[in-house]
């Protein structure tokens, strides 16, 4: 990896285990060896660094999404599920949720960059659970935008919940997901 792509994982692990107001520029070259005056370099401003931080989220999100584009409704939607399985297997949070707790006290580029990440997974989880209805292999009654808006949150949520309770609930809150999404017979 390069210097740039190093701070920018040390700063998605600190935003992600800390939050984003509980490191530094320091705390990030103590941890890889660099001056703070690299950090500075590659990001002049610790909100250049949270920009780019989601940017990286961005990209790799479309990234999943290319590579399952082909893929049926279903298999799409176990692809964003086992994202969230890895965050959890990874004791981490996502990044959406861990910003969105120091939301208040975050920068407006920050602020865009994070709405602009939130809407492209709302719009993703849209498109698969329509394409799912329209095939006949999903079945649930309210708008496709809601219902995805009710399978982010919840898998969002049982992520750091199962950290205080059990993996058990993890699993059962996304098998719960999938099943209620099974056509009716």
């Amino acid at each position: 990896m390069t210097t740039r792509e190093v701070i920018v994982d040390k700063a998605d692990q600190y935003i992600r285990n800390k939050g984003y107001n509980a490191f530094s520029f320091k705390d990030i070259s103590n941890d890889i060896g660099i001056k703070t005056a690299s950090i500075h370099y590659h990001f002049p401003t610790k909100s250049d660094l949270g920009v780019a931080t989601i940017k990286e989220h961005i990209a790799r999100c479309e990234a999943l999404k290319e590579r399952v584009a082909n893929e049926s409704p279903l298999v799409k939607l176990e692809a964003f599920i086992d994202v969230q399985a890895q965050i959890k297997r990874e004791n981490k949070v996502c990044i959406v949720g861990s910003l969105a707790t120091d939301l208040n006290t975050l920068d407006e580029s920050i602020k865009a960059e994070l709405q602009k990440f939130a809407q492209i997974v709302i719009n993703w989880i849209t498109e698969i659970l329509t394409e799912g209805k329209e095939l006949k292999l999903f079945d649930f009654e309210m708008q496709p935008r809601t219902k995805a808006i009710m399978i982010i949150t919840n898998m969002v949520a049982i992520v750091q919940l199962s950290r205080l309770t059990s993996d058990d609930d993890f699993d059962l809150v996304r098998e719960t997901i999938l099943t209620e999404l099974r056509p009716k017979k």
